[in-house]
């Protein structure tokens, strides 16, 4: 699901018709990141900003966010500067390998809605290529280079599709992570899992596994689980 803008009770985010529309992956990921006691928050692929806002409003956490795409942070900056949160954001146009060169702060939350289509048929549009098959940044670069940005006991948290999201999970539990959460996302109670929730930390931690509906069995009527998730942003759902 996507909207050319999202008008939530505290900002509105926009996004340049040419530019990939926000998208639920975003909204359910920034809802549900644990960000409790966060100093120093990390955004990579920031997109329109949405992740970054949403963070800023749960916390009292500062946030740097990235993106590679010259237009993604000039909507995000538009974004964030007309937001109640300004002194709290800042934008990075940089990639995460290059960001994790000169990077001397070290964060509690590392948040992404990466790139997640690996083996996949392309468009002819780059910033939807950029925004939709992992290239740019894999995974396991995802996972790589967030564990060097990490506080001992920070957390990275994600959203990929299943299966992209299982190869994930075990590329980091080979490469001293734990997985501290993995939430099964259905877009109805009876169909498929299509995404998964996945919070990775450095602690040993027991996995807590949970699913997450988010339509009932008719159209765009929403479960009052993901209803609860989201009600502090949406004006009405």
């Amino acid at each position: 699901m996507s909207h050319p803008f999202f008008q939530f009770k505290q900002f509105t985010v926009f996004h340049d018709r040419c530019a990939m529309k926000v998208g639920i992956d975003g909204v359910t990921l920034g809802a549900w990141t644990p960000v409790d006691n966060a100093k120093k928050i990390l955004d990579i692929g920031t997109g329109t900003g949405l992740i970054a806002l949403m963070l800023a409003q749960r916390s009292t956490a500062e946030i740097d966010a990235l993106d590679i795409d010259k237009q993604a942070i000039e909507q995000a900056r538009f974004n964030v500067e007309n937001s109640a949160w300004k002194i709290r954001i800042r934008l990075f146009e940089t990639s995460l390998q290059e960001y994790h060169s000169v990077c001397t702060t070290a964060y509690d939350v590392l948040v992404c809605n990466p790139p997640y289509f690996i083996n996949s048929k392309k468009s002819s549009i780059v910033a939807r290529n950029m925004a939709r098959h992992a290239e740019s940044l894999t995974h396991e670069e995802l996972i790589d280079f967030s564990f060097d940005l990490l506080k001992p006991d920070g957390t990275l948290c994600v959203i990929l599709p299943v299966e992209e999201g299982l190869q994930a999970i075990s590329h980091a539990l080979a490469n001293n992570w734990y997985a501290h959460q993995m939430v099964f996302v259905f877009p109805k109670p009876a169909a498929k899992a299509k995404r998964l929730l996945i919070q990775l930390g450095k602690k040993e931690k027991i996995t807590r596994i949970s699913r997450l509906a988010i339509e009932t069995e008719q159209r765009h009527e929403y479960t009052d689980e993901y209803k609860n998730l989201v009600k502090n942003f949406y004006l009405k759902l």
